[in-house]
């Protein structure tokens, strides 16, 4: 599989964009829902977007995307959002986007790297051209039916390790979602049972791959790299220059990304309060 995209500070400026927009539209249409149940608020600083959920205490709901060298003052107002919700939040710092100056200024502000997380990318090919994964017997994926998000829920929570009382919660934060435009979820089959679940967004010709869980007693059959593959073949029909995907480094998710073809875009840091 040929990959043309070279590394760049535009190349870089594109996974990060596509990150941002999945994420803006999926709180946009949690938001959205009768009387925000949520609690979602969404704020710009700059090029700096805060996301907030007053129900969903967890970092990905809470995390602040974009941050670059000019929005270095607004680090302060930034944390007092937060604050004044009775939130911790975290800062993403993209490699060439984030100065020593400015990562010099989180610092300062009480911050420290608290983790790291790996962006991946490829140019969608047909599959004619390229290495697809390797036929497994017993192994489909199916676009999941509207009649499916409990099922998509469940997978969801268990393939994450949340619990099953969240089921009813990311049913309906997906529901919004199922059907929107830009937005297609897959259910990957084992023998017939659903183990496993992907999701991906499209916009402006970027495609991100959003979500991906499998069962834990059906993983290292395949399930993942075929929901990758799916996922590519669906960026490449909807005319995407390139296709966008997060990962643990060195993870399972990121060995699956590389033998699809995906390349390393970079690895951003989290910024996190030292007091919490």
């Amino acid at each position: 599989m040929t990959n043309a995209l070279q590394p760049s500070l535009a190349l870089i400026s594109d996974i990060e964009a596509s990150e941002i927009e999945f994420m803006m539209d999926r709180m946009e249409a949690i938001r959205d829902r009768p009387g925000n149940p949520e609690g979602i608020e969404i704020e710009r600083f700059g090029n700096a977007v805060c996301f907030y959920s007053k129900t969903m205490p967890w970092p990905a709901f809470n995390t602040v995307k974009g941050l670059a060298e000019t929005d270095a003052d607004e680090i302060h107002a930034i944390v007092a959002i937060y604050r004044d919700r009775g939130r911790a939040v975290q800062f993403e710092a993209v490699p060439a986007l984030a100065s020593s100056s400015l990562l010099r200024k989180l610092t300062e502000a009480g911050f420290y790297p608290s983790g790291i997380h790996t962006s991946m990318y490829v140019q969608p090919e047909r599959r004619e051209e390229r290495e697809a994964a390797p036929a497994a017997g017993g192994i489909s994926i199916e676009a999941l039916r509207e009649d499916q998000l409990e099922l998509y829920a469940e997978i969801h929570c268990r393939g994450t390790g949340l619990p099953d009382a969240g089921i009813p919660s990311v049913a309906a934060n997906n529901r919004v979602l199922h059907g929107r435009p830009g937005w297609q979820f897959y259910l990957a089959y084992a023998d017939g049972v659903a183990a496993a679940a992907g999701v991906l967004f499209t916009r402006n010709n970027k495609a991100s791959f959003t979500f991906a869980a499998v069962l834990p007693e059906y993983r290292n059959r395949g399930l993942h790299r075929r929901l990758l593959d799916a996922r590519i073949d669906e960026a490449h029909r909807r005319g995407c220059e390139i296709a966008v995907g997060q990962c643990a480094y060195l993870s399972q998710s990121h060995r699956n990304m590389d033998r699809a073809g995906m390349k390393l875009g970079y690895v951003r840091t989290t910024w996190t309060r030292l007091d919490g």
